[in-house]
């Protein structure tokens, strides 16, 4: 890693990305477990001075994914005084054989703008970041302890992605180019956390007028192939 010059970086400043992925079953977010140290953490970084801020988001998706294009929406900014804890960054650049007063501008307090991204499950390559060991996929009701305030940066995204159901078509994000009416209701399920009724699901989504159908899905008894369908525009 290097020691990392602070005047590379805006002061005060940070991201934290919320980077949701649906399994097919289950609505997953990739967290980070930093090096001998038990931490996890969400995907996050600095933004460099020469850079926009959705440009150093986008860089660390990247980074830590593999894939470009992604869905990406800015939702909070945490400021509290409370996710102020110098000792836990002194801990992780510790625990990786930094010498902290190289990075000593890491300990300052630091503001966080909150993002959520919507990825492809299946073609995410995680790479884990420089202090880290790992970056995997954990379902949403069954995280980790996070570090500072990342518990509540998710339950922000994901009341925030709850009440865009309705706003944007987060589904389109989350599902492949084609999928079936069920897959569809799946995302739902999973993102609103309750089960709904397959003909009433049905009927509303068919009445927005934003999804096209296409060919049946044959995998077996024609007479029960589902139709598959995309969004219009797509």
């Amino acid at each position: 890693m290097g020691s990392v010059p602070e005047q590379r970086f805006l002061p005060h400043i940070a991201y934290d990305s919320v980077i949701f992925g649906f399994s097919g079953e289950q609505l997953k977010i990739l967290i980070m477990e930093y090096h001998n140290t038990g931490m996890f953490a969400l995907p996050g970084g600095f933004v460099r001075v020469d850079e926009p801020l959705n440009d150093a988001v986008r860089r660390g998706l990247r980074e830590r994914t593999g894939l470009d294009n992604i869905y990406l929406e800015q939702f909070y900014t945490f400021g509290s005084l409370e996710r102020y804890q110098p000792e836990v960054m002194e801990t992780i650049l510790q625990a990786n054989g930094f010498a902290v007063d190289d990075f000593r501008w890491m300990l300052d307090r630091f503001i966080s703008v909150a993002y959520y991204a919507l990825i492809n499950y299946n073609k995410v390559n995680a790479q884990p970041d420089a202090l880290s060991d790992s970056i995997k996929w954990y379902p949403l009701n069954d995280l980790p302890p996070l570090i500072l305030d990342h518990a509540d940066i998710v339950a922000k995204a994901h009341r925030t992605l709850q009440e865009n159901l309705e706003r944007k078509l987060v589904g389109m994000n989350l599902l492949p180019s084609r999928f079936t009416m069920k897959e569809l209701q799946k995302v739902y399920e999973a993102i609103l956390g309750t089960p709904l009724r397959r003909t009433t699901f049905q009927r509303k989504m068919l009445s927005l007028g934003i999804l096209k159908r296409h060919e049946k899905r044959y995998s077996g008894k024609a007479h029960k192939a589902p139709y598959l369908y995309s969004f219009e525009g797509e």
